[in-house]
């Protein structure tokens, strides 16, 4: 952000997705892109493309070349803070949390998931290359690593308790996949995830989509 200005909450949530294009281009070889490109390819207006970049780079762009992608990705990095490497584990080493261990997109955004954890020994191991371990050792790990957050993926009945755990081993923030409301101290950040209302959800726009395609063919 630059000159004290203030970047709303919906430029804010554009910026992971102009990260995630211009990472693709700089992957072809591209060197410069155009605003107008931007806004083409992910649906916006170029208008509001070069405001959006305005607020978080002072680079302005070349003529006839547009900006330097390099360049943009490094003030993007550093408007959302993806230049300080965090620390996540996951919580929870059974079908989704092994998938979540073995995904590598995670460090396009400036997070290490670097561990998980589960209170079945059957678990124990790895996966990808990455540690699972028994939850007596979520404390030491997290305290040897500076975990900041938390990935909980275990069934409902195992919820509030795995919660109890990684509030005690002082991580401060969790990503809660478990379809629970959980209960914990102040200062603590829980964000919800349900894949089920979020398919639902969408299953909704599909069928509403259907409906007006009807209306409109009679």
């Amino acid at each position: 952000m630059k000159n004290g200005e203030t970047v709303s909450k919906a430029t804010t949530s554009r910026m992971p997705a102009y990260l995630r294009y211009l990472k693709g281009e700089a992957g072809k070889g591209i060197e410069y892109v155009s605003s107008a490109a931007i806004a083409k390819d992910l649906g916006l207006s170029a208008v509001g493309v070069r405001k959006d970049l305005a607020l978080v780079s002072s680079r302005p762009g070349k003529p006839r070349f547009g900006f330097e992608i390099r360049l943009l990705i490094e003030d993007i990095e550093k408007f959302l803070g993806y230049h300080r490497w965090t620390n996540a584990v996951i919580v929870g080493a059974g079908g989704l949390g092994r998938a979540i261990l073995a995904y590598e997109g995670f460090e396009n955004y400036g997070i290490h998931v670097i561990a998980a954890f589960d209170a079945s020994p059957a678990k124990v191991g790895a996966v990808g290359g990455k540690p699972v371990y028994p939850m007596e050792q979520l404390g030491e790990i997290a305290r040897r690593f500076s975990i900041r957050v938390a990935i909980l993926t275990v069934p409902r009945s195992a919820a509030q308790q795995a919660c109890d755990a990684i509030v005690k081993a002082g991580i401060g923030a969790i990503l809660n996949f478990a379809p629970v409301h959980l209960h914990a101290p102040d200062g603590v950040h829980i964000r919800y995830e349900d894949l089920a209302v979020s398919l639902a959800a969408l299953c909704g726009e599909c069928a509403e989509d259907q409906i007006m395609g009807d209306q409109k063919r009679r």
